[in-house]
């Protein structure tokens, strides 16, 4: 199942000239070559038991309607640039499931249709849902189910040093520290120079207040310093700068870190462990009281334009019944993922009490594009360098936003 909240983008600039041409040729759905009963689907689904789930899924919906639906599935990291050579041979599917950071380079072509225009119901959803698969105040995009980031502590390692799960960064660095001895760790994340770390920083920077469309306002710097502080206290280890969230969830499985950040995609693992107690709780905020801001993540099904109308209503259809939610339930349920229907999240949340905080942190969650667009990749490249700049003692917090709107602003 999906386990990354967002993956490494193709240069914007490439990106969005490779869009530019296939919007030229038309971003026309599948020539002649599928039946008319069959709806198409370009997703990442590559793991046989991935692919499976979704059949069946597929099926339950396209039966009853008399269709079929067939996936064409490619490499997480491969699905935008598979979407571009099928759009510019105008051979594009029916449904296009997305990284939702990438959503916006694609409607910005225009050659996506608005999901209103072929029937899909957008009503119910989640805000933070809503904000992941829209551009420019247009839905394009539906997730079924999204997932975010929380702090998942060691039961028996919390109870050990006598402290409580913590709700404020004042309570994380003291909770860190004194379970910090021998070869643990108190706390974990990732600082990769890349989408895990920028990921796990953002629940930090957002709380804080920062900005990504004004790096330097003055707020984000705070996050900064809670990370350094973290790490010259040596309740983190200095190897988070190298860490992305599956090695984060290794040193935890493995005792080495008594509290993490990370996602819903590691519960499995997490699952399995016989030795490890673990509950789930929401990421600390600057002062009590106040609700965390993660980054929501997850992909988004959408209906490239096609110059057979009938279907684009077929697909939508599709969509509409994925959606459901009855099947949104039990397809969060089955990847550990958060259903983005309001009412399917509350069941969620009362039938998976030990994964409730993810739904909570969801509510409150923001997409990464919803203010910076198509220039999210640069600023998310940006705020790398801060935080790496900082934890390997290179700058100051102030110093390193300061570059990081300047190379934000410039791309350089």
């Amino acid at each position: 199942m999906h386990s990354r909240a967002e993956r490494r983008l193709p240069p914007v600039t490439a990106v969005s000239l490779a869009l530019a041409t296939a919007a030229s040729l038309s971003l026309t759905g599948c020539a002649a070559t599928p039946a008319a009963d069959t709806v198409t689907v370009l997703n990442s689904a590559t793991d046989t038991a991935e692919h499976s789930a979704n059949q069946k899924f597929f099926d339950r919906c396209a039966r009853p309607l008399g269709l079929k639906v067939e996936q064409i599935s490619v490499p997480a990291d491969q699905v935008a640039s598979k979407a571009l050579r099928m759009a510019s041979s105008k051979s594009l599917t029916d449904i296009l499931e997305l990284d939702g950071s990438e959503l916006p380079q694609f409607a910005g072509t225009e050659g996506l249709r608005p999901l209103k225009d072929v029937g899909v119901d957008t009503s119910g959803f989640s805000g933070s849902a809503t904000s992941l698969g829209s551009y420019d105040g247009t839905q394009y995009g539906i997730a079924r189910s999204v997932n975010s980031l929380a702090l998942i502590y060691n039961t028996r390692l919390l109870k050990k040093a006598g402290v409580e799960p913590p709700a404020t960064w004042a309570e994380l660095k003291t909770a860190a520290k004194k379970m910090t001895h021998g070869s643990t760790y108190g706390m974990a994340f990732s600082a990769s120079p890349n989408a895990d770390g920028v990921y796990q920083f953002l629940p930090f920077f957002w709380s804080g207040g920062g900005d990504e469309a004004k790096l330097d306002n003055g707020k984000g710097e705070a996050a900064l310093q809670l990370w350094k502080d973290l790490v010259s206290d040596g309740s983190a280890s200095k190897s988070v700068v190298s860490w992305n969230q599956q090695d984060v969830n290794d040193q935890f499985v493995a005792g080495r870190a008594a509290m993490m950040i990370n996602g819903p995609w590691q519960v499995p693992v997490l699952s399995a462990q016989k030795k490890v107690d673990w509950a789930v709780a929401r990421i600390p905020v600057p002062d009590a009281g106040q609700d965390a801001i993660p980054p929501i993540g997850g992909t988004v099904m959408a209906v490239p334009k096609n110059e057979d109308r009938s279907r684009e209503k077929n697909a939508g259809k599709i969509l509409n019944c994925l959606n459901s939610q009855k099947n949104q339930l039990q397809w969060g349920e089955s990847v550990n993922n958060v259903p983005t229907r309001a009412a399917a999240a509350r069941a969620y949340a009362e039938q998976n009490p030990k994964l409730a905080a993810f739904a909570d942190l969801v509510t409150t969650a923001r997409s990464r594009t919803a203010e910076v667009g198509t220039r999210w990749p640069v600023v998310g490249d940006a705020l790398a360098g801060a935080f790496q700049s900082v934890l390997t003692g290179r700058t100051s917090p102030e110093q390193a936003l300061h570059r990081a709107q300047q190379q934000a602003s410039t791309g350089k």
